[in-house]
């Protein structure tokens, strides 16, 4: 669509809109006030279900876990035990309100915006899907949402506390604080939560306005001329949604960075105790404020710095290490400024392009073609997949098959020199187009290592291939483990580093697997792989040719990389399994 030109034509297309707009507007309002309701049910009853049944299973454990810990010390762990009832009775309480406020925004919002979705230019029957679209796909994404919790609190608090629980490795330290520090500690922290939640708060209600004016003139400019993200038709009306909402996402934001200041009020007590310094720990209540204050300075594009004053509150802060981030903040902010003018991308599609959410497609994509591939090769069998939904024992598929993967990713990426990641043939994740989010920063960030490390270590072709079972079969605890696996190199210090590269990511996987939605999506991929196993008839041949096993001569020896592994178990159990797998699928 043509941009409009010139001050009238401006005002043309402003004013022909308004009416469009308020109909739109109209019929959102009117359609969130009906589903509201509905899902504001739908999510605080099943959460309040699923709290408070689990609530007291979540209290015994968790003082059962943490009494029973290792990697906590004697003062953390009695001062952890003082501490714990009122997080635990807290709990209940706000998870209930935060259901109920969740399931208002989005019951209400949800709906709203779905109705200036629908006018897109691929719609083909507008004024239907004004009206249904936001409608049943919101009722279905409430019930997602109880369901992502549930599995939160039964399958990811419970392998946290499994954790918390395992034996600590002997060159491992139990975390412990010092009798001598717990003074200063406690100190800091009584006079540094008060403060730089007052401080902290008082900087973003000063900045509140700024980001308020600053987000409507923007979004006013490129709802007049036609820029920036609303240069498509679609983006006209949720442009004056997007400035009447505005005023949300500012208090919001302020609420976010007052409910942050608590913790950075806290992590006061962290200094102290790190530094060994209780003047280093009053320094850092003092800093933290112009560090706030220059972060806010950067995303609002403000003058850069702080005029407030930054002690330094650690040993070896060297003044330079902040100019030289200074430096690196403005090109990154210069850069950011270019992404945002060059966008032009309806809502629908920047939600569908989010990095984050490609990332983990990606990586559930890849689990399922190579799950599929195993299947055939024999790596995964059908007891296997028994284990998984019968027992409940799902650690070769939920965190070796996802190991293995990103293991290949590693693979492709290290071979093609790629500065990032090659996820797949079209997309190549490097530091300028990753996800500029945290949690996959944390999740990337080891990746590239390991990514040189695997580019150094030069793989040929045979210790590729042969890494597939390696991955799949074995513990990879020591290098002895694969003498009989038929591993071309016999050279331990090559076998040490590739183990300890499958370790980290089993690990990282295993995190990974705590996040609720990984569960939701895991079990998906259990089914499929098993209509796969039943409708390429590898299901029948696996449970006969166990029958001819157990009739035969019982276990052969170990196989090499280039087949599939060995038969562990009888016939009678295979099909077992297969009779239970159906029933439950």
């Amino acid at each position: 669509m043509e941009v409009p030109i010139g001050f009238l034509a401006m005002l043309w297309s402003f004013l022909s809109f308004l009416p469009f707009f308020f109909l739109l507007l109209t019929l959102g309002l009117l359609k969130g006030s009906l589903i509201a309701p509905l899902v504001v049910g739908i999510i605080v009853f099943g959460n309040s279900a699923v709290i408070i049944g689990l609530w007291p299973a979540h209290f015994l454990w968790t003082y059962y876990c943490v009494t029973k810990t290792k990697r906590l010390g004697l003062v953390v762990k009695v001062l952890a035990l003082i501490s714990l009832p009122l997080p635990l009775l807290l709990w209940p309480i706000l998870a209930i309100v935060g259901s109920l406020l969740g399931g208002l925004g989005y019951g209400f919002f949800a709906p709203l915006v779905a109705t200036f979705e629908a006018v897109g230019e691929t719609t083909t029957d507008k004024f239907f899907y004004c009206f249904i679209d936001g409608c049943w796909s919101t009722i279905n994404g409430s019930c997602t949402v109880v369901r992502d919790f549930t599995d939160f609190c039964f399958h990811s608090y419970f392998s946290y506390m499994d954790e918390l629980r395992e034996h600590v490795p002997p060159n491992e330290k139990p975390v412990d604080i010092k009798l001598s520090k717990l003074p200063s500690c406690l100190l800091v922290i009584v006079l540094g939560v008060p403060l730089d939640v007052l401080l902290i708060t008082i900087v973003a209600l000063w900045k509140s306005p700024y980001m308020l004016l600053k987000g409507w003139k923007r979004l006013l400019e490129d709802l007049i001329g036609r820029e920036g993200p609303f240069l498509e038709t679609v983006c006209v009306p949720f442009a004056g949604l997007a400035i009447i909402l505005w005023p949300i996402a500012v208090v919001v934001a302020v609420i976010s960075a007052i409910i942050s200041s608590l913790v950075l009020g806290f992590y006061a007590g962290v200094i102290v105790h790190q530094e060994d310094s209780l003047w280093l720990g009053l320094a850092y209540i003092v800093s933290v404020v112009s560090l706030f204050e220059e972060y806010v300075n950067d995303l609002l594009y403000l003058r850069e710095g702080s005029c407030l004053p930054r002690p330094n509150y650690r040993r070896n802060m060297n003044p330079p290490d902040g100019d030289r981030n200074d430096r690196k903040n403005e090109s990154e902010d210069s850069y950011n400024s270019k992404l945002l003018l060059e966008r032009s991308k309806t809502l629908k599609f920047t939600i569908q392009q989010y990095k984050p959410m490609q990332v983990w497609d990606w990586l559930f994509k890849s689990c399922e073609e190579n799950s599929q591939m195993l299947l055939r090769e024999g790596l995964i069998d059908v007891n296997d997949i028994g284990e998984c939904i019968v027992k409940g024992n799902c650690k070769k598929l939920s965190v070796k098959l996802p190991a293995w993967s990103i293991f290949q990713c590693l693979l492709a990426s290290a071979k093609s020199n790629s500065s990032g990641l090659v996820i797949s043939d079209e997309i190549e994740l490097t530091k300028n187009n990753w996800p500029r989010d945290k949690v996959l920063e944390w999740f990337i960030g080891p990746l590239l290592i390991m990514k040189e490390q695997i580019k150094g270590l030069q793989l040929d072709e045979n210790e590729e291939g042969c890494l597939k079972k390696l991955v799949m079969d074995y513990k990879n605890e020591k290098p002895e483990e694969w003498d009989d696996a038929g591993f071309p190199s016999k050279d331990n210090v090559r076998r040490a580093q590739l183990q300890a590269i499958i370790r980290r990511l089993q690990g990282i996987v295993t995190s990974l697997s705590r996040i609720p939605t990984f569960r939701r999506r895991f079990t998906g991929l259990v089914k499929m792989l098993y209509m796969e196993a039943v409708q390429s008839g590898v299901l029948a041949n696996q449970v006969v040719n166990s029958s001819n096993s157990e009739r035969g001569h019982g276990n052969e020896g170990p196989s090499d990389c280039g087949h599939g592994k060995d038969s562990r178990s009888s016939g009678e159990n295979s099909e077992h399994e297969a009779h239970g797998i159906g029933d439950i699928v």
